[in-house]
């Protein structure tokens, strides 16, 4: 995908946030894979943390980072499946002003090139609250990966053409000033 060399690159701050009721910062291959990744594109680990899958867990920490004027990106990883302990998404639907469908419908498809119908089983999604965005990815590594080498290094740099999501950061609190 085309980068404009001539724009100048702003780094994002981004927060991690791994869904787990077995793993700690020690054992969490996939929040240490993502958070590799947005260092090594040059934007900025905000902060890390893990919750359990429980809503109100993922809840609090979505509300928190979307309250912080440091945090411009929240990314999660676990709890997107379809089984009982899996409520990411649910607690997405508490916290999103807007949901951006594009997000979950392009991962499911790049990800069925590689697992194939599996895919159904992802929730993954995207949006945004407060002017920040929000994306929850499967907790692979294998989808952390696709999801950030395949669609968020590409939406989370200023100099992507034709656009981006960095260019509307400004914009999102828009409704806000119009009040």
């Amino acid at each position: 995908m085309p980068i404009d060399e001539s724009r100048t690159f702003l780094p994002v701050n981004i927060a991690v946030l791994t869904v787990s009721d077995t793993r700690d910062l020690a054992s969490d291959r996939s929040g240490e894979t993502l958070a590799a990744r947005i260092q090594a594109a040059g934007h900025r680990l905000a902060e890390r943390a893990i919750a359990r899958d429980e809503a109100d867990a993922i809840e609090g920490h979505l509300r928190r980072w979307v309250a912080d004027a440091q945090v411009d990106c929240v990314i999660t990883t676990g709890g997107t499946g379809i089984t009982g302990r899996d409520v990411t998404p649910e607690a997405f639907a508490r916290v999103l002003e807007k949901e951006i469908t594009g997000f979950g419908e392009l991962f499911r498809m790049l990800s069925y090139a590689k697992i194939g119908t599996s895919t159904i089983q992802s929730r993954a999604i995207g949006g945004v609250s407060g002017g920040t965005y929000l994306f929850a990815l499967p907790g692979s590594t294998g989808a952390v990966k696709d999801a950030w080498d395949d669609i968020l290094v590409h939406q989370l740099d200023a100099r992507f053409r034709p656009c981006n999501l960095v260019e509307l950061m400004p914009r999102l609190l828009e409704h806000l000033r119009a009040a």
